[in-house]
């Protein structure tokens, strides 16, 4: 089994001061920089991204600083590296939740200036199911063989991603969101930036909740691919609890940067296919063939030249009227 180097029971400390920070920056986002609510611009949504992939850089350069100097400068850069491996990896799995926000609020018909707001409480939802997810993984990965089940989900969900077309969204028909509306009431009306309103003398839940709800209900889903996939580039819960989260802290204003354009980037769905199967690969493989670690830089390289190709590709090559009409 291989050495974890940031074992929960000594690093605590570090789990709850990151999660301090975590909430510190989620309270400015919503309670100072977007206290009213407002459509959030093309120029706004670039600024915080900037701003989230510099907090992520300067963590990844303050973790190899700090691991250098306990472990030594070759554990200092492969525990970075699989820092920035899985920040990107999550990060381009997280295009994928882009379309669905599209389509979501879409569906539902949430205007611009409250889509924020669902998107910041389906932001700290999120947060709380990785947390579950990732524990519970890091649990499971102590039994060896749960690597190459995970390996192998990796590698179908890849060729399934590649050659099932994907389902029209329906969230009317969810299981549980049915269920929900059998105990809640629902509005088919909008009120204000509310989530729940009073009418009568019952309490209704409003578009606004719904969307939020079947968004949290697909997180949990993408959630069992992106875990594991983290886990195929690095054993160390930490790395994969900070990537994770630094990930999805971005992912609104990505979102907000990239909603209109989302389209373009067709050939991406193939390019994180081959990622998945990339990985699942080297979880059940490729690790136990390269001495029981395939090399670090060589994961950051290929999956870096994979997502360049298929975007430099869904550019050069874009979608034609009557195939994006269709889509």
């Amino acid at each position: 089994m291989d050495t974890i180097f940031f074992p929960f029971a000594e690093f605590w400390w570090f789990y709850l001061a990151f999660t301090a920070f975590v909430l510190l920056m989620l309270g400015l986002d919503l309670g100072v920089f977007h206290r009213e609510a407002h459509k959030v611009s093309f120029k706004e949504a670039t600024a915080w991204s900037i701003v989230w992939i510099s907090l992520a850089l300067i963590f990844n350069a303050l973790f190899y600083y700090y691991t250098t100097d306990k472990f030594g400068s070759v554990e200092g850069t492969r525990l970075s590296l699989e820092f920035l491996t899985g920040y990107v990896v999550e990060k381009t799995l997280s295009v994928d939740n882009i379309f669905i926000f599209v389509m979501v609020f879409s569906y539902f018909a949430i205007p611009a200036k409250y889509q924020h707001r669902v998107l910041f409480y389906g932001i700290i939802g999120a947060l709380i199911f990785r947390a579950i997810f990732i524990a519970g993984g890091a649990y499971l990965m102590q039994f060896h063989w749960v690597i190459y089940i995970f390996g192998a989900f990796l590698i179908f969900t890849g060729i399934k991603m590649m050659f099932v077309p994907e389902k029209e969204l329906d969230p009317e028909k969810n299981f549980l969101i049915k269920l929900f509306k059998r105990f809640v009431p629902v509005t088919h009306d909008l009120h204000g930036q509310n989530f729940f309103v009073k009418i009568g003398k019952r309490l209704h839940a409003t578009p606004l909740f719904i969307a939020l709800l079947f968004l949290e209900l697909t997180d949990v889903i993408f959630a069992v691919d992106s875990v594991p996939a983290i886990f195929a580039l690095t054993k160390e819960p930490m790395i994969v609890f900070t990537s994770n989260i630094f990930a999805i802290l971005g992912l609104r204003a990505m979102y907000f940067m990239l909603a209109g354009a989302v389209d373009k980037f067709h050939f991406l769905k193939y390019g994180l296919s081959v990622v998945l199967i990339f990985v699942g690969l080297k979880m059940a493989f490729l690790n136990d063939w390269f001495g029981g670690k395939f090399p670090i830089h060589y994961s950051l390289g290929i999956i870096l030249s994979v997502i360049l190709i298929s975007v430099v590709a869904s550019l050069t090559f874009p979608k034609k009227l009557e195939d994006a009409a269709g889509a």
